[in-house]
């Protein structure tokens, strides 16, 4: 959030949202404890309903007027555009959790995915709450929020081997999500960049620092 555009929903009802937001968080840690191949299936099938009831707004005015009275109050002012019929937040989360699943280990999915639900969540409350330093696209104190709730995240995570290595990687990886997640204000979904820029770099460092280990390994209880 950049400290002069201060959202197109009140800051109660961003609270909500995000409250909402944090119900993901249940993503990552079912993903922990089942098989990839019953999360792709379940997550496959939420994703199809809500891009069904995402762009059946669009659709039929009837059933998007039912839908704008529940959930309008939560919705961007890009949500709501019908000339560009763009998706909400929670079907990019969906969107994003599905894809992640599919290419990351779980590890890396685990990791990212919690970074982006809890610290895209504080980001955007202390942005919008105290933001008032502009830092490229967004706030410098939302970006602030970002790194320290995302290093919290990263020392709370699960671990391959335990070293510092792997910490170090899990902190270089959030930096460079919370710069994607800065700059991507406005033309890219943050629910899709910021996991996908945190795994992608997690990947790489791990094939860098710590190729011993070995990706196909890089998994959790089954």
């Amino acid at each position: 959030m950049t400290p002069t555009d201060q959202g197109t929903i009140n800051y109660k009802d961003e609270l909500v949202r995000k409250l909402i937001h944090l119900f993901s968080l249940s993503i990552p840690i079912i993903y922990y404890f089942i098989p990839r191949a019953n999360a792709i299936i379940i997550l496959g099938i939420l994703t199809g309903l809500a891009l069904f009831i995402d762009l059946g707004r669009y659709v039929s005015p009837s059933f998007g007027s039912v839908f704008y009275n529940f959930f309008g109050f939560l919705l961007r002012k890009h949500e709501v555009d019908s000339s560009k019929r763009n998706l909400n937040g929670a079907t990019y989360v969906l969107m994003s959790a599905l894809i992640c699943v599919i290419v990351f280990p779980k590890v890396i999915f685990v990791t990212a995915f919690s970074v982006l639900i809890i610290s895209d969540t504080v980001a955007a409350l202390i942005g919008r709450k105290f933001g008032k330093t502009k830092f490229l696209s967004k706030s410098l104190e939302g970006t602030l929020a970002f790194f320290v709730s995302a290093i919290i995240v990263i020392l709370f995570t699960p671990k391959i081997t335990g070293n510092a290595t792997e910490y170090l990687i899990g902190f270089i990886a959030v930096i460079i999500g919370g710069i994607v997640e800065n700059i991507s204000f406005g033309f890219a979904d943050d629910n899709l960049s910021i996991p996908i820029s945190i795994g992608l770099t997690m990947w790489g460092l791990y094939l860098l620092f710590l190729p011993d280990v070995g990706l196909t390994l890089l998994s959790v209880p089954k």
